[in-house]
């Protein structure tokens, strides 16, 4: 009798989900026509069997010191109790990112940024669901974007069932289309109530311009400004000092690029107390673990040290600049990021087989050993090491020059 019994239970909770799809009445209809971000960079390229330079994510080409690593097992060992839950308040390290930010940000000895005025996330991404449902979920509003850019914002938007208005940008700078986004605001279905902008911009590397700050300045209170800094310190210009002026401006940081702590999931807000205060009570309890936080602690502790390698970085970035400049079937734009922003010629590609070609160009160097990302019309590269961003230029010189040729021919 009770097998009998397992049988029909196990037929009930079976044949629904295979005959007739009833699982998904429980969903969200909207979440069907959703992709799940994904990060499938494989182990080795696909024609050679050999690594892959990961130049498609924007980390740090360096690990941490081994001295700091050493350091960082100690502290494991010594003051982490793996039985106890991390610091939930993230005290310290609040203080710690506070005075690391007035140390690198001027006009802020008047008004010093203090812990109140920090928020810290697990990765930026994070903190960017934590402002939307503080400001959107329910019905309560949209939020603005200018595309090509950072894809986590209207991802994380669409996943809690908000609106997403997008206006374009200028092909020639990719500074924003500050007239369609007055209009786009206008004419919303429902109140914009977060601007997203990221400075520089991911993935074309731009910086905001004046135009572009001034507008965003002159938006109305009710407005949450967003302005992501993840690549401050490789363009070394922040806005912090507007959230000590201005009540809707918040500045968001990560410690995955510079700070090499990509494997740890650190992001940080700096907003207003009133602002930082909401998002204490939204995000999720005991959110970052406590190896997390002392890795941050120990990175701003040690930020000389890591820091340090900046410079090299920007001189790699101009280098690489100056000799993708000198091949003739490529378009590249300016960068003040660690990385940068190239499409082939129109000449090179036609224009409606702009998509398929550059999806080809991708394969082509992934085949070759060179990992970069295809976004927003064009491919994004990570600056590496000396070794791996002479490879990428080899890669590009030789995939390029045989993709323009096969297409002339």
């Amino acid at each position: 009798m009770v097998q009998q019994v397992r049988s029909q239970q196990s037929e009930a909770m079976t044949d629904p989900i295979t005959e007739t799809g009833a699982e998904s009445s429980f969903l969200r209809p909207d979440l069907a026509a959703m992709a799940a971000y994904t990060h499938q960079a494989g182990e080795a390229g696909e024609a050679a069997n050999q690594p892959l330079d990961p130049l498609d994510t924007n980390e740090s080409p360096l690990d941490l010191p081994p001295a700091l690593k050493e350091k960082l097992a100690w502290q494991y060992q010594q003051e982490i109790a793996a039985n106890r839950y991390p610091d939930g308040g993230h005290g310290a390290l609040k203080a710690a990112i506070a005075a690391y930010v007035n140390e690198t940000a001027p006009d802020l000895s008047a008004r010093p940024i203090t812990a109140q005025h920090i928020s810290v996330g697990n990765g930026s991404d994070e903190l960017i669901r934590s402002l939307l449902i503080a400001t959107c979920v329910g019905g309560a509003g949209s939020i603005l974007v200018a595309q090509p850019t950072f894809s986590m914002y209207g991802i994380l938007a669409r996943t809690l069932g908000v609106p997403v208005v997008s206006v374009d940008r200028h092909e020639h700078d990719f500074s924003v289309d500050l007239e369609a986004a007055s209009a786009a605001i206008a004419v919303a279905p429902s109140p914009v109530r977060l601007v997203f902008m990221v400075h520089p911009n991911s993935p074309t590397a731009n910086p905001l311009t004046a135009a572009e700050l001034d507008w965003l300045r002159a938006l109305p209170p009710s407005t949450l400004v967003v302005i992501d800094e993840a690549y401050f310190e490789f363009c070394q210009h922040t806005t912090v000092a507007e959230v000590t002026q201005r009540p809707n401006w918040v500045v968001t940081r990560t410690f995955s690029k510079a700070f090499r702590l990509a494997a740890h999931r650190v992001g940080y807000a700096i907003a207003p107390p009133t602002l930082t205060a909401v998002l204490e009570k939204v995000r999720l309890p005991y959110n970052l673990p406590s190896f997390s936080q002392a890795a941050a602690r120990l990175a701003l502790a040690e930020r000389q040290t890591l820091l340090g390698s900046i410079p090299d970085l920007i001189t790699a970035r101009q280098q690489l600049t100056a000799e993708l400049q000198k091949l003739p079937n490529l378009q590249l734009w300016p960068s003040a990021a660690n990385f940068l922003y190239v499409r082939p010629t129109q000449g090179c590609i036609p224009q409606q087989t702009c998509d398929q070609a550059l999806d080809s160009l991708f394969r082509q160097l992934k085949a070759q050993g060179t990992l970069v990302r295809h976004t927003g019309g064009g491919l994004r590269i990570t600056l590496g090491t000396p070794a791996e961003n002479q490879r990428t230029l080899a890669h590009l010189q030789q995939v390029l020059g045989n993709f323009c040729h096969d297409l002339g021919s």
